[in-house]
């Protein structure tokens, strides 16, 4: 034989040798590589479970969240109603507040009637649009305040037999406030 055939027979057995070997490896090894595909199987499965599990727990928690909602806001809806009937009234009241001013105070123009039931409209708006808890309670104060002036001098022009007079604490009222 040749040299060029020696050195082919010797790549031709280094060859099988190496695949034996690999084949020997795989062999030995089969039990370890069947454990690592049970054992990634495994994990596959309880990872699927866990996911399930917590999407589960994140549907309940959405249900609850959104019943929590419904409720609040089915519970604003009721107060802003309940507040819009409350702004109506008061509203309706400074309009008989501006008819009694009216009725009490004949002698004085028209003009001074809506300026005062203005200025309680203001006072009312303001306290209507105030954010702030602290402020809402001082400007209702100042309507409380203004509104009592009011019928002071409402029942003192009565007291006077419809002698023409001035709602003066009113009127000072306003003045405080400019």
């Amino acid at each position: 034989m040749s040299i060029l055939g020696q050195w082919f027979n010797q790549a031709w057995e280094l060859w099988r040798d190496k695949r034996d070997e690999a084949l020997h490896w795989r062999l030995n090894r089969q039990d370890d590589v069947a454990n690592l595909q049970r054992s990634k199987a495994l994990s596959e499965m309880a990872l699927l479970a866990q996911l399930k599990k917590q999407e589960q727990q994140l549907a309940h928690e959405l249900a609850v969240a959104e019943a929590r909602n419904s409720n609040e806001l089915a519970m604003i809806k009721v107060q802003c109603k309940q507040d819009l009937k409350d702004y109506q009234q008061y509203l309706q009241s400074l309009d008989k507040l501006k008819q009694s001013l009216r009725a009490s105070y004949v002698h004085l123009p028209e003009a001074v009637a809506f300026t005062i039931h203005h200025h309680a409209k203001l006072l009312l708006n303001r306290m209507w649009d105030e954010q702030d808890a602290q402020e809402k309670l001082k400007i209702e104060m100042q309507l409380i305040q203004f509104m009592t002036a009011v019928h002071e001098d409402s029942l003192l022009s009565l007291e006077n037999d419809g002698r023409e007079s001035l709602p003066q604490k009113t009127l000072a009222f306003i003045d405080g406030d400019a």
